[in-house]
């Protein structure tokens, strides 16, 4: 039984650093639609793999966004969920949108 255990508590423990916990990441970004003119500031969530950098971020944004036929501006900054609370009020019916 002893040996059970100790083979279940290392498979535990290497499932455990095998999956790291992935954090939230979200970034901050301007948009604009043409005819007429209309501007907008947003916060999404992205996907780990968007949070590589602004490139990545951009990319993830801008295909998100044009669904509704904004077109990216700039990402102004790519944080974790302690940033969000700041962003809310500004973002408005923009804060996590897309």
């Amino acid at each position: 039984m002893t040996r059970t255990a100790t083979l279940l508590s290392a498979a535990l423990i290497a499932l455990a650093t095998a999956l790291p916990a992935q954090a939230a990441c979200f970034a901050d970004y301007k948009a604009k639609r043409d005819n007429p003119l209309r501007l907008h500031y947003g916060v999404m969530e992205l996907p780990q793999a968007a949070c590589a950098g602004t490139d990545a971020a951009a990319r993830e944004i801008a295909r998100r966004i044009a669904r509704d036929g904004w077109t990216l501006l700039n990402v102004m900054a790519i944080f974790g969920a302690e940033g969000l609370d700041e962003r809310r009020e500004s973002a408005g019916q923009f804060f996590l949108r897309y």
